[in-house]
């Protein structure tokens, strides 16, 4: 048996990895010699304000309408620069975004091993072509450009990480340090004669990384006060810049401007999929080298609602298309791995340089497609899940065990489809709700109750069992409970004042995390004892990690579990009075308990969203624990969110394994069967093209299913653990007889 489990780890951890050397090779290539036009440029220096994030309702009404909010910048658009509209692609995440802007070409899809940090393998652009760049802003986003630089000439200024703070009282002072940091910047360069030359050469980049609208918009929603205050901060704040910049360079008339975002936002305040509001990004230009404005003469040939009611030229290009056109306005090389098309119609320049910019573009362009291979079939939906739990619903009534049993079998009924409606869901989008968190805590209760109730009636309890089961298994979880139900809404409120995370919330929050797995090993372990303490301690942690409806999941699985473990029983004692007989009913009973086993894993998994995907995590489910920035805590409770419906299912499971006394290798085998089929069909749907949510979820389908014998063999060392092992903080008194 073990030389069996290490050849099939070593032969499933082949097919795991192989999906990466086939769908997931970077499809960048290297060795092409930068192309550059060999006229002179019309800039001397790019300056380029990025907004981390830009809510496209609001470009809307900025550049088409009455652009109440950015006065500054209509200014510009009315007068003196070309404006229109950036359309991104998927993901619509800040390091895809930004590559798209600074280096032309859109996301590789290798990088999803390495998550959005940074680019698995090195590329070209424009800030590595020019003379020198100097950014400010996010250590988030920064330095991963100034490391694929070659040389040492891109100057990083970042802020702290710790000022990424979602439950800020003014997230705008994050694009106030940048416009603080660039005055400081140029007037010590006045003094320091080394700086200065080095400012004053041509090629030059200037990037300013503005995340405050980004955080303001996740905290508080676009739209918001917030977010609508720190717009007019930033429009403030770029025409600031533009005159620091125009005074210190004697007005020479040699500045190109650049405006811009990485990508859109949601109503709701998400960004990462292909929604317009996500796609659509503002792109303003002025300065050296491009057009005026120039009024509307004929119908404009875009057929987009951004035109309604504006009378300005308006030029509509895709996001990779601005590197070409930053390299070009200074005249450094296009990088090399940039599949944009050069924007003509915003340079204002000869037709012989726009010929000359233009063939250059193709000429880099033509040698990228000499080995294009990034097509294949697309996603997994999650409403199967609903399907299949509908069917599963008619169980009961399938299989005989109505007759014997109506209660258990109409229980069994209506949690299976109250649990089919988490996958009809959105996995993004939810706004939270933390009535429906608290909420929860009182299902989990009321569920509870009645299966103690139950099982009450069957194992009657001794007076002193009785009283440490009231002791360890229902005040302590049960109060935990209606605890965590309740500071969730208490956090909520408290961030929504301007207040911040109370302490008392976050070391409860902490105290029930670190208790969680504890709390059960104290209960008594009798399997309905020791299941309800293992659901009531995980389901206080889930409580404090959610946000919304998602919070009622672990109560009606756990609904379900309960009633599972009961059917099963009834199953068993069942079976007919023949052994041959007995063995064809274990035998199909096993079968049964271990495709509903697989089936609920799933359902665990992408029941309430998928985290494989970046855009179905929400930063709010944390914020009972931590509010400052931090991805490696913020994913780890992120991911203990995930693995707690495994745990439940594995648990019910391990009981029900040790009540119809099914064999441990008969679990292995017939799971190993399941989830090799399972992954067969789910190889060829893997997904290396659009957003992280699709890409995400059809290698999260394909991974779990060919991980499943292994995670669920790791899984029930935990669990065997959870429901068979007890620490006794007191003895039983003894009795003395005389």
């Amino acid at each position: 048996m073990i030389t069996f489990f290490l050849f099939g780890l070593a032969v499933h951890m082949v097919f795991f990895l192989s999906i990466f050397d086939i769908y997931f090779t970077s499809p960048l290539v290297h060795g092409m010699t930068p192309q550059a036009t060999k006229l002179p440029a019309p800039a001397s220096r790019l300056v380029a304000p990025y907004l981390r994030v830009f809510c496209s309702c609001v470009t809307g009404v900025c550049v088409c309408m009455s652009c109440l909010l950015f006065p500054n910048i209509r200014s510009v658009i009315e007068e003196r620069g070309t404006w229109g509209v950036s359309h991104t692609r998927v993901p619509t995440e800040s390091r895809p975004g930004h590559v798209a802007l600074i280096a032309g070409f859109y996301e590789d899809v290798s990088a999803v091993a390495k998550g959005w940090k940074e680019n698995p393998v090195e590329f070209d652009s424009v800030f590595n072509e020019s003379r020198y760049t100097w950014c400010w802003g996010s250590p988030d986003i920064l330095p991963m450009f100034a490391k694929g630089a070659s040389g040492d000439h891109v100057y990083t200024h970042t802020y702290p990480a710790e000022e990424e703070d979602f439950a800020s009282t003014d997230a705008s002072r994050l694009d106030t340090w940048v416009f603080t940091q660039v005055k400081s910047f140029f007037q010590s360069a006045k003094s320091n004669s080394s700086l200065r030359s080095s400012l004053l050469e041509e090629k030059n980049v200037f990037f300013l990384h503005l995340l405050g609208i980004d955080t303001n918009g996740h905290a508080h929603r676009p739209m918001s006060q917030e977010y609508l205050d720190n717009i007019g901060l930033v429009d403030a704040g770029v025409a600031e810049m533009v005159s620091v910049f125009d005074e210190f360079f004697g007005y020479d008339g040699k500045t190109a401007y650049v405006f811009t975002s990485d990508h859109g936002m949601t109503n709701w305040g998400s960004h990462g999929a292909g929604h317009p509001s996500e796609t659509l990004t503002p792109l303003v230009v002025w300065g050296a080298g491009v057009h005026n404005a120039q009024r509307v003469t004929e119908p404009q040939p875009y057929n987009d609602r951004y035109l309604q009611g504006a009378k300005l030229i308006f030029c509509c290009f895709l996001q990779a298309d601005i590197a070409p056109l930053m390299a070009t306005l200074i005249g450094v090389p296009i990088p090399v791995n940039s599949v944009g098309v050069l924007p003509h119609p915003y340079l204002n320049n000869s037709d012989q340089f726009k010929a000359e910019s233009m063939y250059t573009n193709a000429i880099q362009v033509l040698q990228q497609y000499k080995d294009v291979s990034c097509t294949v079939v697309s996603f997994f939906h999650r409403a199967v899940l609903t399907v299949g739990l509908t069917v599963l619903s008619l169980w009961p009534f399938l299989s005989g065990l109505f007759d014997k049993n109506k209660f258990r079998s109409l229980s069994w009924f209506l949690g299976c489809l109250c649990l089919a409606a988490f996958p009809l869901m959105p996995v993004v989008g939810r706004e939270p709700n933390m009535h429906l968190v608290t909420c929860a805590g009182l299902v989990t209760l009321f569920t509870s109750a009645c299966y103690l109730w139950s099982s009450r009636q069957r194992t009657p309890l001794h007076l002193y069992d009785r009283q440490q089961f009231v002791t360890q298994v229902t005040t302590l979880p049960a109060t935990l409970c209606v605890l965590c139900a309740y500071v969730p809404y208490l956090t909520h409120s408290s961030l929504q004042l301007k207040q911040g995370l109370p302490l008392l919330n976050q070391l409860i929050s902490w105290a029930t995390l670190a208790s969680s797995m504890l709390i059960p090993l104290l209960s008594s372990t009798r399997l309905f004892h020791r299941l309800l303490s293992i659901f009531l301690s995980l389901t206080a942690t889930y409580l404090l990690l959610s946000t919304g409806s998602e919070a009622l999941f672990p109560p009606v699985l756990s609904w379900l579990m309960f009633v599972w473990l009961n059917m099963e029983q009834e199953a068993v004692l069942a079976q007919g009075v023949s052994s041959r007989q007995e063995m064809n009913i274990a035998f199909a009973l096993s079968l049964t308990i271990h495709f509903i086993q697989v089936f609920f894993i799933i359902t665990a998994f992408f029941g309430t969203g998928n985290i494989a995907s970046i855009n179905s995590f929400d930063p709010a489910s944390v914020y009972c624990f931590l509010t400052v920035f931090n991805p490696f805590i913020m994913g780890g409770l992120m991911m203990w969110k995930v693995i707690i419906p495994f745990i439940i299912v594995m648990c019910t499971f391990e009981t029900i394994q040790v009540a119809t006394q099914l064999s441990s290798r008969s679990l292995f085998l017939i799971v190993l069967v399941i989830s090799d089929l399972m992954a067969l069909h789910f190889f060829f749907l893997v997904q290396d093209y659009g957003s992280w949510l699709d890409i995400g979820t059809s290698i999260s389908h394909y991974v779990i299913v060919m991980s499943m014998t292994i995670f669920l063999m790791l899984l029930s060392v935990v669990t065997h653990i959870l429901t068979s092992q007890r620490f006794i903080l007191w003895r039983k008194p003894k009795v003395h007889f005389t």
